[in-house]
Parts: structure tokens; C-alpha cells; sequence
């Protein structure tokens, strides 16, 4: 245990020093103040500073000098301790500049909706802020910023406002498409509430009587309850508890309650969402994401094309959650800012753009653009006896019965139906980088499901490892123009009923990963609508960390014959990377 000792503007972390200032209130362009506590050395001289934002509270990020780091599935993870290690970030020479978000923590002002939605734009705020700390007397003109998950998507908002002493941010574990980021494949997920309440590991967001719900402040009461009575026929969600009562009491729940309201993607989610600000952005910007949850993963490629600048794109290796404190690209971040903010040529930047770890050679391969290999689309087919090949199935339908499986609503049972189907051993190892899809075609008995498939890396001592997802309601099975062979989009703009008893085609993205099938392991896919309850990959997350369960008992058959080819579109390698670490 490091022992703190606070002396007015100084404390001792282990035999380190460090000057603090605390409860600093930071002026914004309409008269609000924001709170920010500064950590640095105790010379007084000027020195670059990395500004932490978010609306998680500035006393909790100060945890990080009296907690060791600690991973899932450790009680004491919290997964809102997310601002670096400040004991850290001193040693290395910069000052660290805590603030709280405006209508959060000990800030002024209101924040409206989710990410400040219909509100004081966050980016003009950290715009703000951010020249400020350029003009204090401990920073020296050179400002970046630092911080994963929110903290990182509020890296994006100050960088395309274009502060001019912002030389360069680092961002892992960003969330930046919101409608992604909470609905995957159009089912809900948990985190998010999580997030924002404080669940399962989350202290939650420092809230305060001024946060606001968008959807309060834009419709009348009646048009509310009208808006929550059309929520509620949705038989998922009328099904689970939580959302029932949020929806009847939206307050101190209201960001949540926004987002629970809006369902369908368009301009509520658009006109805050990262990947379109990002054009904007001209300074260098390293981002940097483990596998394991694919969706973050999708949204760092999705941001890195759109980039202009200098930018790096690096892909860590599984497991999903990083220590809270974050402490893991500590390294990777100072090498950034010490070309960045001090100058010092370090080499970084004769370094490839991508860099990617592939699960099961654990191999690091480097490129300039995503995919970093060569990649060939092949279809893996769904065959009888749970088998995955690449042969497609001869016969027809009256021979080759569809596989199916019956889901009760989680009210009435703990049992979640799960289909497999599975490669016979890989001879030699086979690579794969790059996003995929699955074809499935499918008749359900009510107007709606969702399918969750989840493909696994199983070893011949029976171990496995997840290596990524896909979802889908069925109602948003709509594909829109961007869709390629392996690569589909949904608009998620609509919810199209399903027709009880059709067969219909839908199509999941395989959200993007790297791995390669070591001799003797073979490739496990699994097919369900509901999570299930407990399992290796779901323990290392937070317990919140799941998606809305189906409400109604649906009858599933996949059909896998001559005439419907339910199939695996998956990226396998063509060539060997330009370079290995």
C-alpha cells in the first residue's frame, strides 16, 4: 500500500512528491466554471500537460495513487477509475489536469442527454479548458490529453474543435459511434447503464441535480408518457425490471433514460457521434484498443479511416477489460507524447501506421492500413450434425432438416438454448485478420428475436478463448449501401417486423479480430439469443456487461440446405506481413 500524505498543496506518493492543486475553477466562454484538480512536480516551472475529462468525478480518478491496478474478475475493479496514473505521469515529467464535465462533479452548469446531447457542446468546453491550462504557469504551451474509454471520447470532441495548444492526444478504449456503443446489431446493451449509474463495478458518473434528460427537456409531459407507453410494447423490454421502473421514473437516471427512449439511430445520435466530428481533426492521434469486445474494436478502424493526420492504430491482444487504474499503455503513450509534446525524436513516427496482435500465434504484424494483410473472403457452411465446412450442403430442405432451438423468456427459466456448430482440427496454422459476416437463414415464430453468435478458438485440451461477436435484431435485418462481401452494415434507422413462419436471410457482422487456428484447434460457433448467464470470457467482465434479453418465447429454425447456404464469411490471410514482431 502506497502511503499519501497531504500537505496542503503537496503529497508523497511512495518516496515521489508531488504538487497538487486542488478545486482550480477553469472558466468556459458563457460564465460557467469547471473544477479541475493539477498534479506535477514540485519545481514550479512550466512543463506539457495531458488533461483528463470526464463526468466521473476528479476525487475518484485520485484513487489511482492509493489503489494498485486491478483486472477483472477482482471485486475491487472499477471501471470508472479511468484517468492513468497520476504518480506516473508526474515521474515522467508532465502535469496531469483533472476536470470535471459541466453539470458533473464539483462543475457548474447543466449537462443535457448523453454526451451532452442538446446541450453546451463537450468539445467547446474542452476547448476552453484546454487553452486555459496552455496559459497557467506550470504548462509550457503544450497540451495533450489522456484517458480511456469516455475519457478517451472526449479526446475526439476537444481535438475537432481544434484548440491551438492541443498538439496530440492518445486514446484507448474509446467508445464513438453512440448508437453502436449501446445498441449492437440494434439489441440494447447493459454497460452503458452501468456507466452512467454506477453497476457492477462502476462507481458511475459524479451526478448532480444539474445533469438533464434531452427527452424531459424537449416533449411535455403527455408527449412523454405517451413516448414511454410505445417504449413499453416492446415485449423485451417490458420484460426486464430495470427498464420498466427507469421508464416510469426517468429521474437522477436521465442520460440512461435518453438513451433507452431512443431505440432507432438518426440525427440524436448522429450529431454527437465521434467518427463524424473526427474529420475535423488534423493533429497526430494514436488510437489503441484490445480484442474481445468487437464493437470497440470496429469503432477504432471505422475512426482511424477517417483520420487525416499523423495517426496510429494499434490492436492489443485479448483480454477485453484493462486494470483500473489503467495502467497498461502507459509506455506506449509517453514514447507518443515525447515526440509530440517534447520534441524528442524518438523514432515513432518511422514506425508503421498499424500494428496488430493475432491471437493464437501471438504474433505482432505490422502494416499502413487495415486490414495490415492481404485477405481473401471464404465460406465456412453451416452443415448437418453441427458440423462448419467448406463445402456447401447438397441436399435440399425435405433432407437436410433445419437445426432449431426453443428460448422461454428469462422470467420463466435460467436456461439459455445455444446451437454449435464446428471446423474438424485445423492441419496447419490458418490465419485470419479483417471483419466478417454470417449468413443465416432462419424462421422464427413471433415478430421479433435477436440472434448473438459468438465465435470460439477451442484448444484439444478443451480450453477455449472467444475471438468475436455478432448480433442482430431480427426486425433490423435491413442491410444499406455500404455492405460488402464480408463487411455488412445495417442503417438500424427502422425496425421492420418479422412475418412468423418465413424464412428469412439475415446477415451478422463479425465484428473485426486476428487470430490463427494453431494445428489441432478448431473453430466454434455459437448461436443464441440470449447471453449466456455465466462463462469463461463473461467473467472478465463487469457483472452489467450484457445485452437485453428476448421477452418472448420464439421458436428458432436455421435452415442450412442447397437452397438456403447459412454460411461464415470470414477474412483469411493471403500473404505474410511486410514485418513480425
Amino acid at each position: 500500500m502506497v502511503e499519501i500524505h497531504v500537505d496542503i498543496q503537496r503529497l508523497r506518493a511512495g518516496r515521489q512528491t508531488i504538487a497538487v492543486r486542488k478545486d482550480l475553477r477553469v472558466p468556459m466562454r458563457d460564465g460557467v466554471a469547471l473544477a479541475a484538480d493539477v498534479y506535477h512536480g514540485v519545481e514550479e516551472r512550466p512543463r506539457p500537460a495531458l488533461v483528463a475529462l470526464s463526468p466521473y468525478g476528479k476525487e475518484l480518478q485520485a484513487l489511482a495513487l492509493t489503489t494498485p491496478p486491478q483486472r477483472r474478475p477482482s471485486p475491487m475493479w472499477d471501471g470508472c477509475i479511468e484517468a492513468g496514473d497520476i504518480a506516473r505521469v508526474v515521474a515522467e515529467d508532465y502535469a496531469h489536469v483533472i476536470g470535471d464535465l459541466r453539470g458533473s462533479g464539483d462543475s457548474e452548469g447543466e449537462h443535457i442527454g448523453n454526451y451532452n446531447a442538446g446541450g453546451v457542446p463537450l468539445g467547446q468546453d474542452a476547448y476552453d479548458f484546454i487553452e486555459w491550462v496552455a496559459e497557467q504557469p506550470w504548462c509550457d504551451g503544450n497540451v495533450g490529453m489522456i484517458g480511456i474509454s469516455y475519457f478517451g471520447s472526449m479526446q475526439i470532441f476537444a481535438a475537432a474543435e481544434r484548440p491551438p495548444h492541443l498538439k496530440a492526444i492518445f486514446i484507448s478504449g474509446g467508445h464513438y459511434d453512440f448508437y453502436e456503443t449501446t445498441y449492437h446489431g440494434g439489441v440494447m446493451w447493459f454497460m452503458p447503464r452501468a456507466a452512467r449509474e454506477g453497476r457492477g463495478g462502476d462507481s458511475g458518473w459524479a451526478f448532480t441535480d444539474r445533469i438533464k434528460s434531452r427527452m424531459l427537456e424537449t416533449f411535455s409531459p403527455e408527449e412523454i408518457k405517451e413516448r414511454v407507453a410505445e417504449r413499453l410494447q416492446d415485449p423485451d423490454v417490458a420484460a426486464w425490471p430495470n427498464l420498466v421502473h427507469l421508464l416510469h421514473y426517468p429521474k437522477h437516471h436521465e442520460a440512461w433514460f435518453d438513451i433507452v427512449m431512443n431505440e432507432l439511430d438518426g440525427q440524436w445520435y448522429e450529431e454527437r457521434n465521434p467518427v463524424n466530428l473526427a474529420r475535423n481533426i488534423e493533429i497526430p492521434v494514436y488510437l489503441q484498443i484490445d480484442q474481445g469486445r468487437g464493437w470497440t474494436v470496429d469503432g477504432h478502424i471505422e475512426l482511424f479511416n477517417v483520420l487525416k493526420g499523423p495517426k496510429k492504430l494499434d490492436i492489443g491482444s485479448y483480454p477485453p477489460m484493462q486494470s483500473r487504474p489503467w495502467v497498461e499503455e502507459h509506455d506506449k503513450m509517453f514514447r507518443w507524447y515525447e515526440y509530440w509534446l517534447k520534441g524528442v525524436d524518438n523514432g515513432v513516427m518511422d514506425e508503421p501506421a498499424v500494428s496488430v496482435f493475432v491471437e493464437g500465434s501471438r504474433e505482432v504484424v505490422t502494416a499502413e492500413q487495415w486490414p495490415p494483410k492481404d485477405i481473401e473472403y471464404t465460406s465456412l457452411y453451416l452443415r448437418p450434425r453441427h458440423k462448419l465446412s467448406s463445402e456447401p450442403e447438397p441436399m435440399g430442405p425435405e433432407h437436410a432438416a433445419p437445426d432449431g432451438f426453443y428460448q422461454a423468456p428469462l422470467t420463466v427459466t435460467d436456461k439459455v438454448e445455444i446451437l454449435s456448430w464446428s471446423t474438424e482440427p485445423f492441419e496447419e496454422p490458418t490465419e485470419l485478420i479483417g471483419t466478417g459476416a454470417a449468413h443465416l437463414f432462419a424462421e422464427i415464430d413471433a415478430e421479433d428475436t435477436n440472434f448473438i453468435m459468438r465465435l470460439w478458438d477451442a484448444a484439444p485440451n478443451g480450453t477455449r478463448q472467444l475471438i468475436t461477436t455478432g448480433f442482430l435484431k431480427a426486425s433490423h435485418r435491413e442491410l444499406d449501401d455500404r455492405t460488402t462481401e464480408g463487411n455488412p452494415y445495417h442503417p438500424h434507422t427502422r425496425a421492420v417486423p418479422v412475418e412468423p413462419g418465413k424464412i428469412e436471410e439475415y446477415v451478422l457482422r463479425l465484428y473485426p479480430f486476428a487470430n490463427t487456428f494453431r494445428p489441432g484447434h478448431r473453430l466454434v460457433v455459437e448461436l443464441s439469443n440470449d447471453e449466456p448467464l455465466a462463462d469463461a470470457h463473461n467473467s472478465l467482465l463487469p457483472p452489467d456487461a450484457f445485452h437485453l434479453p428476448v421477452g418472448r418465447p420464439v421458436t428458432h429454425k436455421i435452415y442450412r440446405d442447397a437452397a438456403h447456404p447459412s454460411r461464415l464469411v470470414l477474412p483469411f490471410t493471403m500473404r505474410k506481413a511486410a514485418e513480425k514482431k
